[in-house]
């Protein structure tokens, strides 16, 4: 049975550490892979990136495969939180081993971070190693193919989208070979996912079903608590979305890094503009390598990279559906839902 998220790969998990209250506002999620590693790689696109070890996902360099993947808020310092997984990894012997004796390694933790410094009202409130290393361990005491929390959790919790509240989201699909491909995002853009005409969510267009728009009257008042809110906040626009896209392909470093690419679409189809120099967005890929792929189809990994980002695009708009509104010393973020209300299947 799949649960339509991240953790539908076969042996990856996530875990949120989530801090509210007291001037916090944010969090940190880990994506744990099974023991042995899985292949990966990254892509960054944003012109203000917060990043640690993506270097050693670069298919030229030696590192090839990796532990754990850590998202997580607090702008560049919110990146501490990567050592407290790098200490939990090294008290379990799993890294690059670096010596005779299996305890010396050192586990390489590439990791990304949002802007929500100051979101709670405390801008000195932010994810430490103590808040990586209960992130991590959140994921280890996880069941396999557990469901995965949404919205404003984890490296979501003090997550912005636009003039909206963000948050994590996640989806999965497994294609006709049997592969299966999954995302994770932290969606916390500059820009906005819904369209300004109508209020509909970008994302939604892409969804392959018939797509209902708000009401006029509905709109109308939604931009108005828009425009309410915007007045009142203070804080610039300095923002990121984040991905772990996911498959149990066998894919090298290189086809890795070609699906991280190409995953960066599925932002692009769901936030308006993307890429900004605000904006750091960051995309990562891992593979676990258990299936192959058809050797006699030079373009099976086409449906991989396809699905990458369908996965990404249908993330954001469950990460934006799923969070709720905010309204503390930091600022006021009304969300989707709140506006708009529940969505409703149309034929």
């Amino acid at each position: 049975m799949t649960v339509d998220a991240l953790t539908d790969v076969a042996g990856v998990r996530v875990g949120h550490a989530t801090r509210i209250g007291d001037g916090w506002l944010t969090g940190t999620t880990v994506v744990l892979v099974p023991e042995g590693g899985a292949v990966a790689a990254v892509d960054v696109r944003g012109g203000g990136p917060g990043t640690k070890e993506t270097d050693a996902l670069d298919p030229r360099n030696l590192v090839q495969r990796i532990e754990a993947v850590v998202l997580t808020g607090g702008s560049a310092y919110g990146l501490d939180a990567a050592s407290g997984v790098m200490a939990w990894l090294e008290e379990r012997g799993r890294g690059v081993r670096v010596g005779p004796d299996p305890a010396h390694v050192v586990p390489v933790v590439p990791a990304a971070c949002v802007f929500d410094l100051g979101r709670g009202g405390d801008f000195r409130a932010r994810p430490d190693a103590a808040t990586g290393r209960a992130a991590v361990e959140a994921a280890d005491a996880s069941a396999p193919g557990a469901r995965v929390a949404e919205g404003g959790v984890g490296a979501g919790t003090g997550a912005v989208v636009g003039l909206l509240k963000g948050g994590v989201g996640t989806a999965s699909t497994v294609l006709d070979s049997g592969v299966t491909v999954a995302a994770l995002v932290v969606a916390n853009a500059a820009g906005s996912v819904t369209d300004p005409e109508t209020g509909v969510l970008y994302g939604e267009l892409f969804r392959g079903r018939r797509v209902e728009y708000p009401a006029a009257d509905v709109h109308e008042a939604a931009r108005r608590r828009l425009a309410e809110s915007a007045a009142r906040n203070t804080a610039p626009p300095l923002n990121t979305t984040l991905a772990v896209v996911a498959t149990d392909a066998e894919l090298s470093k290189a086809q890795a890094q070609k699906l991280a690419g190409t995953a960066h679409d599925g932002i692009a189809r769901a936030v308006r503009p993307v890429h900004l120099l605000n904006d750091g967005d960051t995309v990562f890929a891992l593979a676990t390598g258990g299936r192959p792929l058809d050797a006699t189809r030079p373009l099976a990994l086409n449906e991989v990279l396809a699905a990458g980002a369908d996965v990404v695009t249908r993330a954001i708009v469950r990460a934006v559906r799923a969070a709720g509104p905010v309204d503390g010393p930091g600022g006021l973020w009304p969300s989707y839902g709140e506006l708009y209300g529940d969505p409703r299947e149309v034929p």
